[in-house]
């Protein structure tokens, strides 16, 4: 299987992420080896998990700080960890997504770490985990959950991970978007997976990805729309359906006032109230 697809030999996205990835985590652990990494200190006590959060009623809000992405560009000047993350807790974020990756979003486990500093919510790595050292990080640093994409991992470390993430006491988001790779989650026995609207070849959008594999999530299998979310009528129709949460990251990142722009993404739920 080739990882992330290549057409016509021109690397995909997802592809040169993961090229640029695999050379920073062997750069990571040279300077810092696995011994050393797990001797540091002890890691921070877990907090409650993201898929208790998840199942709350009514469709949750995972809240992502990200400081730039390839197709977008820089999101916001200067972005203060602290102040996104506390405006997310205010403004009903169930969990937050913390973006660590840094040659392409400019993000790092530093990010992470001080929004588990700055709120009480869940955190979610996340990443593009290719090494079990990476989920060593993650536990160091504070992270109660990762994220593993099954785009971007051949089967057997795919399972290595998933099973490796799970001793360390974290939880795994398993991110597909399309059926071929919604059939690995369900092997895999992920009890939380994640539809990316966003396909990583080319990073092209369709929200209609997450109704058309719906279907084929089991029963009890919380799920998890990604990417494209920015109106509080896509919520509503996608809590109709019986999706558990969604992640927004750009909307919110660009909003001069996140806190009011979440509470603004989850007030469809008021207005129902009132019919």
């Amino acid at each position: 299987m080739s990882v992330g697809g290549c057409e016509g030999g021109i690397p995909t996205v997802l592809e040169r992420i993961l090229h640029t990835t695999r050379e920073e985590v062997a750069r990571r652990q040279r300077e810092l080896p696995i011994e050393q990494l797990e001797s540091v200190g002890e890691a921070p006590t877990a907090r409650c998990s993201l898929h208790a959060a998840l199942a709350e009623p009514g469709i949750a809000v995972i809240a992502e700080f990200k400081r730039r992405s390839p197709s977008a560009g820089t999101l916001r000047q200067r972005p203060e960890v602290a102040e996104l993350v506390g405006a997310y807790e205010r403004g009903g974020a169930a969990a937050v997504s913390i973006l660590t990756e840094g040659p392409h979003f400019d993000g790092s486990l530093e990010d992470l770490r001080e929004a588990r500093a700055a709120c009480a919510l869940p955190v979610l790595r996340k990443d593009f985990i290719v090494d079990a050292y990476q989920l060593h990080e993650a536990r160091a640093a504070g992270a109660d959950a990762v994220l593993l994409i099954v785009a971007a991992l051949e089967e057997p470390a795919l399972l290595a991970l998933h099973e490796q993430a799970s001793e360390l006491g974290l939880e795994v988001l398993v991110e597909v978007h399309d059926q071929a790779e919604l059939a690995r989650a369900n092997e895999l026995g992920a009890r939380l997976i994640g539809i990316n609207n966003r396909d990583l070849r080319d990073f092209s959008v369709d929200v209609e990805r997450t109704f058309a594999l719906l279907e084929g999530v089991p029963e009890g299998v919380a799920v998890v729309s990604e990417s494209g979310i920015a109106t509080a009528a896509q919520l509503r129709r996608l809590e109709e359906r019986g999706v558990q949460a969604v992640l927004v990251g750009e909307t919110l990142m660009r909003s001069p006032d996140p806190e009011t722009a979440l509470r603004t993404l989850k007030s469809f739920r008021d207005t129902t109230a009132h019919l």
